[in-house]
């Protein structure tokens, strides 16, 4: 019989688990054609088809689902012993993939992802940035970043900073012509810059004051949702923003954006990045743990 080639079991095993060839091949850091190439080729050799395919969907065939289920554990042994030998590796090297909202890869992209790759140059870093909550260890990371209250409990997580806040602002400009908000009710009156969740629902903005939540569902001249383009319209004077304070903190420094309800926006939870229990972390994600240890001072 012949040999099979651990690209061809990892596609197997990526195909699976992604439920697409576009995202396995995106994830192998392949062609689609080559995906195919790949499985097509171990299809031939073992005179099965492993998977169905049309135009819209990828299922596992019979065959397929108890390949898989052999061949699965195994290939992780194997994938485990070659991380183990590479662990021992003095200089860290290789790729590390990183999941994060997108509001958390700003906040930690100066200090942490970008000293990280001043300091190991061998190393890649793979950020993936969405709205949405994912399975880490599922979809093929090593590392994720969420607020501190969203980590799952079975992950070990280092925390990143201190409290984190939202931030209603607006131009001085702004404020002159229209005034300013006392309450969050007042916004109903003002031109607001509305957002669109990754679910594609619109956001209601957020505020609390004792212990009392309040959600307002703002209008507005605009629905944008990306932070950046959302902060170009504000500094427009096109009307007021809700970001994250992390986003614009250099405009309020700089006057260029005045804050205004900001009794009414409570410290969030602190950002933290998490990961699984590994029994042989490599060197590289030893030396990224070490170094968000030290640029944020945890413990």
């Amino acid at each position: 019989m012949n040999r099979h080639s651990l690209i061809e079991l990892d596609a197997v095993i990526a195909i699976t688990r992604t439920g697409s060839f576009r995202a396995a091949a995106i994830e192998l850091g392949l062609s689609t054609t080559a995906l195919s190439n790949a499985i097509g080729k171990l299809e031939r050799q073992l005179g099965v088809r492993l998977f169905n395919r049309t135009t819209r969907s990828v299922s596992l065939t019979d065959a397929g689902r108890n390949f898989v289920e052999r061949v699965g554990p195994a290939l992780q042994d194997i994938h485990d012993a070659m991380e183990t030998v590479r662990s021992q590796q003095e200089v860290p090297s290789g790729t590390l993939r990183i999941n994060a909202f997108p509001t958390a890869a700003r906040e930690i992209m100066a200090p942490l992802i970008l000293e990280f790759l001043r300091r190991y140059p061998q190393v890649h870093i793979d950020l993936v940035t969405e709205g949405r909550l994912v399975e880490v260890v599922g979809e093929g990371f090593d590392l994720g970043v969420r607020s501190a209250d969203l980590v799952p409990s079975d992950m070990i997580a280092v925390p990143l900073g201190g409290p984190r806040h939202f931030a209603v602002v607006a131009t001085p400009a702004y404020f002159e012509k229209q005034g300013k908000p006392q309450v969050p009710a007042d916004l109903h009156t003002h031109q607001c810059l509305r957002v669109r969740l990754p679910s594609g629902a619109l956001y209601r903005w957020q505020f609390e004051k004792n212990g009392q939540p309040v959600q307002v569902d703002v209008d507005g001249p605009v629905t944008l949702d990306e932070a950046s383009l959302s902060r170009m319209a504000v500094l427009d004077s096109v009307g007021i923003g809700f970001f994250m304070e992390s986003d614009i903190r250099e405009d309020l420094a700089s006057g260029r954006l005045v804050r205004v309800l900001e009794d009414w926006t409570p410290p969030l939870a602190p950002l933290a990045l998490y990961y699984p229990s590994r029994r042989n972390p490599s060197a590289a994600f030893k030396a990224f743990i070490g170094l968000a240890r030290e640029c944020f001072g945890a413990p």
